[in-house]
């Protein structure tokens, strides 16, 4: 039997301390070598014979299970029921105790468990320094983040606060949108509030504003996508702390606002080098390019790509990104000014159409054959010419429909096409995706391979002006409301 043990003091109280990790569940929030985790049979974090079930980083998989908890003592011991690694009978306990000056805490680890002889030093390494060790360190710097100055707006933390918000009075055009005072509740069980510095403004939120797509009832506020501050968070809230810097692109709408309160697991934090006006410009927008191009259709070099509306703001990163994929891609625009952004972005062959007329030249550019795979937005009215484009055993993959909703079905079996419909929030509604797709994107952005340039800034006040502007295609790339 191998007995590890460690010890550090941290520099924070030990109530702070103990708020964190008698959460059985925080660990993947912390922990630099912890994945996603998730407690099974949705049971609360903190029950005793609750069960955890995560992904190490390094792609090992561990079902540990909490045997008891003591708030008094402020002690955690917990077993390890199944796991990847050659590892067995393991039970560690976590104690905290108070230093003398009340500002700092005494954390103690420990356990006991079995390996394949020969291999002691391996693991016994590997628990004290990559688990142990690695944990102290995870949750210093997690902590650190909530050490941050409270940001002025955390006044009344706790309490609806006032703030202003984008409300649809009804369906219908950009006229149906008024700046309105509201207020942001406190969050509840699994909320944030978030104080918004800037927001994202997308097709969807033209769907939602008609009424294309029923995702609310009005009058109520619009948008998906934001980025801003944390204020406050609810109870069995790990993963963010006051101070931190967010973003988000999910439903239900209400982003268009100064002030919000949503639930926190479809919140990410953002790294230092994400400003956050690219965040709100960005998450949406470079997530849906994530999933065309790397779950929906994996493209691969020599793919020819067609990209609808090439200078929108999805358009723009679906050319850069296929582009440094290897793809051969083409582009629709409605001006030779956009042709030559979408040229700029990496679309080698831009096509001038502001009638959806483009299938001719498409298939004088791949020799006849047509695309791959088509990315459209259109809709309805390039239904027709899509078909006329598609290659023999093409994928149309259909992400938006801003020339209304198609009639019916194409009849695909002329090409033996396959037509997908896509939908980013089915894919983000598992926080494991979510995560994944936000860390790639962030890193093509860091990369280089994809580039945000915020041509158009609208006072959130201003949103109805936003949205006419962009239904009128007089916008170009993406466009940001400044609250």
């Amino acid at each position: 039997m191998i007995r590890v043990t460690r010890s550090a003091v941290i520099d924070a109280p030990l109530e702070r301390v103990w708020d964190v990790l008698r959460d059985f569940n925080s660990h993947w929030a912390w922990h630099p070598a912890v994945g996603e985790s998730r407690i099974e049979n949705d049971e609360p974090a903190d029950r005793v014979g609750c069960v955890r079930n995560f992904q190490l980083k390094d792609g090992n998989h561990i079902r540990e299970q909490l045997l008891a908890l003591s708030d008094s003592e402020h002690i955690s011991t917990y077993c390890m029921l199944d796991a990847t690694l050659p590892i067995t009978r393991y039970v560690s306990t976590v104690q905290l105790k108070r230093v003398t000056d009340g500002e700092r805490t005494f954390w103690h680890w420990q356990s006991t468990f079995d390996t394949p002889r020969g291999r002691e030093k391996e693991f016994s390494d590997l628990v004290g320094r990559s688990v142990y060790e690695g944990g102290f360190e995870g949750l210093r710097s997690y902590l650190r983040r909530g050490a941050r100055p409270t940001p002025a707006a955390a006044t009344g933390a706790g309490q609806a606060m006032p703030a202003k918000a984008v409300i649809a009075t009804r369906h219908g055009g950009p006229e149906v949108l008024e700046y309105r005072d509201v207020q942001a509740a406190a969050p509840g069980p699994g909320e944030v509030r978030i104080r918004q510095s800037a927001v994202g403004v997308n097709y969807i939120d033209v769907y939602v504003r008609t009424g294309l797509y029923p995702m609310i009832k009005p009058p109520d506020a619009i948008g998906v996508e934001a980025a801003g501050t944390v204020v406050d968070v609810g109870p069995g809230v790990a993963h963010l702390l006051p101070g931190d810097r967010v973003a988000y692109a999910c439903p239900p709408p209400g982003a268009y606002a100064t002030l919000r309160t949503l639930a926190a697991d479809q919140v990410v934090v953002l790294p230092d080098d994400v400003d956050d006006e690219t965040a709100a410009a960005l998450m949406l927008k470079g997530m849906t390019a994530e999933f065309l191009l790397h779950r929906t259709h994996r493209v691969r070099p020599g793919h020819s790509v067609l990209v609808h509306a090439a200078a929108g703001g999805v358009g723009l990163l679906l050319c850069q990104w296929a582009r440094a994929l290897g793809a051969k891609v083409i582009g629709t625009v409605s001006s030779e000014d956009k042709a030559r952004v979408a040229r700029a972005n990496g679309c080698e062959f831009p096509i001038v159409t502001q009638h959806y007329q483009f299938a001719t030249e498409v298939k004088n550019l791949t020799g006849g054959r047509g695309a791959d795979v088509i990315y459209d937005g259109l809709g309805r009215e390039a239904a027709a010419e899509n078909l006329e484009a598609l290659a023999v055993a093409g994928h149309w993959v259909c992400f938006g429909q801003a020339s209304g909703p198609h009639d019916g079905l194409p009849d695909l079996g002329s090409k033996s096409g396959t037509l997908s419909r896509p939908v980013l929030f089915h894919l983000t509604a598992d926080r494991t995706v979510l995560n994944d797709m936000a860390q790639r994107t962030f890193a093509a952005l860091r990369a280089g391979t994809i580039r945000v340039e915020i041509r158009h800034r609208y006072p959130l006040a201003a949103a109805a002006d936003a949205h006419r502007d962009l239904e009128a295609r007089r916008t170009i790339g993406a466009i940001v409301l400044i609250p």
